[in-house]
């Protein structure tokens, strides 16, 4: 494994109860925190209707651009659940049942009522594909290729990660740092930057707010290296107090 490669990925969101505001996708954050610790940094992120031309083409964009490729949304029972037909669109293959889907459900549902046709569709997968375990609700995701094709549902999501764990090769994690401090952040902006070029392989982040009727702002550093994470930190901190700005080490 090599350490030093920056591994990327890239989140496909589909729903037209996202972008109508109906639902708030909750799989960004838990998703890009996953691909932090696997040692994999979250770069793009699309939103997409449910709509079989829009799906393949983010999807064929998207799983080219990067090392892996997670969507979330539209793999249920129901005719508008086109997920997995537009990704095998988008890979010129056929949609299939996967005989150990087909079989994990017809068991999952033994006690619930029975398998039927719209249970049946969860067991579709583009033909090739693999399964992704789902403890929560029987029906389970898909890999194919560099895509991992997950549910919407955010909990149900959470546990598929669960089962992918530590098995995706990635490179070192980015670490953080948070240092606070009661200042408007255009009165450093100067020093943020010039600390950020004395520190190579370090990015530092500036996130103003308003509160208690002041404006102050949290800076977070960000490296895949703990020593110059540490040094960084501390140079930012530093200058923030010789410019008579008392730095609040972890935040405010």
């Amino acid at each position: 494994m090599d350490k030093k490669r920056i591994y990327t990925a890239a989140i496909v969101i589909i729903g037209d109860e996202i972008l109508s505001g109906r639902t708030q996708d909750k799989n960004i954050s838990q998703i890009a925190l996953w691909l932090n610790i696997q040692g994999i940094r979250l770069q793009e992120v699309r939103v997409v209707a449910d709509d079989m031309d829009a799906i393949a083409q983010a999807v064929n964009t998207l799983r080219a651009a990067h090392d892996y490729l997670f969507t979330t949304g539209g793999i249920g029972p129901t005719h508008d659940d086109i997920t997995v037909d537009a990704i095998a669109a988008a890979l010129g293959v056929e949609v299939v049942i996967h005989p150990e889907a087909s079989a994990v459900l017809h068991k999952y549902y033994e006690s619930r009522g029975g398998i039927n046709p719209g249970r049946l569709r969860m067991a579709r997968v583009p033909d090739g594909a693999e399964l992704i375990p789902n403890k929560m609700s029987g029906a389970p995701g898909i890999r194919i290729g560099n895509i991992y094709i997950m549910a919407g549902v955010p909990h149900i999501t959470a546990g598929m990660l669960d089962a992918l764990t530590g098995t995706l090769e990635g490179g070192d994690p980015l670490l953080s740092h948070q240092v606070g401090c009661w200042v408007a952040e255009s009165e450093v902006a100067a020093l943020l930057s010039d600390v950020e070029k004395a520190h190579e392989g370090c990015q530092i982040g500036s996130y103003p707010f308003f509160r208690e009727g002041r404006v102050g702002a949290n800076f977070v550093i960000r490296s895949v290296d703990p020593v110059k994470l540490n040094q960084c930190s501390e140079a930012l901190k530093s200058g923030l107090e010789g410019l008579s700005y008392p730095a609040i080490d972890g935040g405010i």
